[in-house]
């Protein structure tokens, strides 16, 4: 039974239009880097990059405070010198400047714990993936088996295509892949190999599949250094929907 904290979160991709967004729930006490590995998942992200997550610490007090506590001088010194906070898995050959915590020993119950409170995953550096994660709840269900955990409740949209451009890029596709013809639609299906994928369609079944699979594969990849399995590549790459009668189980 879930008898830790659940946490209920919006997420959207960011600088994207029309939304992509999911709202999920997972448990107050997995790791940093676990919800990483799930808001990847929800956006098919495929763990082919570096993350972060960072979180606003001052923006999170004023959200969860209200700014009229700025005109305390007291509490807005305290607020002026909050630290953001910037979570990463350890790198010795990536070392960064600013103040880094290891994303795989924080647990989530340390980075917010106030409804409005938000935090961001930053994916892949170069094409500039974001996400921004809103808290919105933090309830206790003691008869939900802790196994239907993470759960997404609903979404809108596909997610990303990885190494399209970032959100541009992915607006780009978008656009080619809805004319159905021309040059630029038969490049990015041939590029990206975009064989029968639906840029507006979210599959809340086969998501919820996923989350309880593809998560824990790519603990394995950035944590352990491990190669995926034929059985995990099988998988990442849907094979699965090719089984007559398939359904989520």
């Amino acid at each position: 039974m879930a008898s830790v904290p659940i946490y209920r979160f919006y997420a959207q991709l960011e600088d994207y239009k029309p939304a992509i967004w999911r709202r999920f729930e997972v448990l107050g006490n997995i790791s940093a880097s676990r919800l990483a590995y799930i808001v990847m998942t929800l956006f098919e992200m495929k763990a082919s990059h570096l993350f972060s997550i960072d979180v606003p610490a001052k923006d999170n007090f004023l959200l969860t405070m209200g700014e009229d506590v700025l005109k305390y001088p007291a509490i807005g010194k305290v607020a002026d010198e909050m630290d953001d906070r910037h979570l990463v898995l350890p790198d010795e050959d990536n070392e960064d400047d600013e103040v880094e915590e290891n994303a795989a020993t924080v647990q989530l119950r340390h980075i917010v714990t106030e409804p409005k409170e938000r935090l961001e995953l930053w994916y892949d550096f170069g094409d500039d993936w974001r996400v921004l994660l809103t808290l919105e709840e933090i309830y206790e269900d003691k008869e939900l088996p802790g196994r239907e955990l993470p759960r997404v409740l609903e979404g809108e949209g596909y997610g990303i295509i990885e190494d399209c451009g970032g959100p541009g890029g992915l607006m780009e596709v978008a656009k080619a892949l809805a004319k159905k013809k021309g040059s630029k639609y038969e490049e990015f299906k041939q590029w990206y190999e975009l064989d029968d994928i639906d840029l507006k369609r979210f599959d809340l079944d086969d998501m919820n599949f996923r989350l309880k699979k593809v998560s824990r594969i790519y603990r394995d990849i950035y944590e352990e250094d491990l190669e995926p399995t034929q059985r995990s590549m099988d998988i990442l790459t849907r094979q699965y929907l090719k089984k007559k009668g398939w359904h989520p189980a």
